[in-house]
């Protein structure tokens, strides 16, 4: 699969891409509507950043007990539903008179439903595509998340100025209630990719598995960690520059658009090997020109070159993925989505609390020096070569529900030119 006339033609892909799109395009225009409310009430950059980011801190907690149930609950009731949770707890937090620490416990407890959403989208997506289509596909998922939080963050703010915070928060909702029409109508039945009943005890169970390979816990940090760093700077934009805080989001979404056509277009597995630790990098050094408060179209710059280092997240998972053994995968994947968002929920608080003390522009770029300094620090553990025993990529027939750990698979070698996934 080397096209997006390809992938498009694919069945079932159209209709994943298009819920996707809905719920992205809900939480873009409701986080900026709700970070608007919470900090014309209180003025706080630290409270402001935690409810745009703070529902992630919901998603460890996921992560550690719900998150078997991302390969035991059929993929189309699962992902319509969590839809439909979004939107209730999106229309709840725009109730007149709720308290912020109300709102506060509704994004937590959205935060706990997104932790399995991750696993059951990225699963099916690899049930959808053929291998060496994964990461093409993946790519244009993050496009998605790309060009809709451009549009999304510009819309948003109209959206506040003209339907005010509240107003804007029960558009999200009807956009989640969307996505939920999207995939019970355009996707079919599957049954699960893992037998046996979602516990907290099988949740431990395969992360324990997952875990337990040191590469794989080398790529789970460089996922994780200096990307949550740079969130953290993302999440002060508001503070930093509340009259364009929407643009400097939207150089950040643009950036990453970039990154991910790139990516997954245009890059082939050799190149894509090589600038990956350049990628790491890039997306933490321009913000360290913060330390100058510079002009906005200085910071606009900087901001949407950073982003573009994202892309380097994406290459990250097709290394994940490689590591990885099928009947476990929608675990392994909604953990890197539930851990992602929690350290990004982290560093949303780290920089959100320097902030509070310093300045915004200090908090940036201390989380920028620390993210170099994270991925200079795991560099050598990501150089390690990928075993050449093959994986038998189909599960078995009767599927144990223990799994147990297969040889790892190398790294997917699609066609010269031909885009793989993350």
């Amino acid at each position: 699969m080397q096209t997006y006339r390809e992938l498009f033609r694919t069945p079932e892909f159209t209709p994943l891409f298009a819920t996707s799109c809905a719920q992205v395009a809900a939480t873009t225009i409701g986080s900026l509507a709700l970070a608007t409310l919470v900090y014309d009430a209180t003025g706080s950059p630290l409270l402001s950043a935690l409810s745009m980011f703070g529902a992630s801190f919901a998603q460890v907690v996921g992560a550690m007990t719900l998150l078997s149930a991302a390969d035991r609950l059929p993929p189309r009731a699962t992902t319509a539903g969590l839809a439909l949770v979004f939107a209730v707890g999106t229309a709840v937090i725009a109730l007149p008179g709720l308290p912020i620490w109300a709102a506060f416990a509704v994004l937590l407890v959205l935060g706990l439903a997104a932790s399995v959403g991750g696993g059951v989208r990225l699963g099916l997506l690899t049930e959808i595509l053929p291998e060496n289509g994964y990461l093409l596909g993946r790519s244009v998922l993050n496009i998605c998340v790309g060009s809709l939080q451009i549009v999304g963050f510009a819309v948003g703010a109209v959206l506040v100025g003209a339907l005010s915070a509240r107003g804007t928060l029960l558009t999200a909702a009807a956009l989640d209630v969307a996505a939920a029409a999207i995939a019970l109508l355009g996707l079919r039945k599957r049954a699960p990719r893992a037998a046996g009943r979602p516990s907290v005890r099988e949740t431990w169970r395969t992360n324990t598995l997952i875990w337990s390979s040191v590469p794989r816990r080398y790529v789970y940090v460089a996922m994780w960690v200096p990307n949550g760093l740079i969130v953290g700077c993302e999440a002060v934009f508001v503070a930093y520059d509340p009259d364009h805080a929407g643009l400097l989001l939207a150089a950040a979404a643009a950036g990453m658009l970039v990154g991910d056509i790139t990516a997954g277009r245009f890059l082939g597995p050799d190149r894509r090997r090589r600038l990956g630790p350049f990628l790491r990098l890039l997306l933490a050094a321009p913000y360290l020109v913060f330390a100058l408060r510079p002009a906005l179209p200085l910071a606009v710059a900087a901001i949407a070159i950073a982003s573009v280092g994202y892309a380097a997240t994406l290459l990250l998972q097709e290394r994940l993925i490689a590591l990885t053994p099928k009947p476990v995968l929608g675990q392994a994947l909604g953990l890197h989505s539930s851990g992602m968002l929690t350290m990004q929920a982290v560093g949303a608080t780290i920089a959100g609390t320097v902030a509070q003390y310093t300045s915004p522009a200090a908090a940036m770029t201390v989380m920028a020096a620390a993210s170099i300094a994270v991925t200079l620090a795991i560099a050598p553990g990501l150089r390690t070569p990928l075993p050449a025993t093959p994986l038998p990529r189909t599960p078995p027939a009767t599927k144990p529900s223990t799994p147990t750990e297969p040889p790892a698979v190398p790294e997917p070698r699609p066609a010269r030119g031909a885009p793989p996934r993350p």
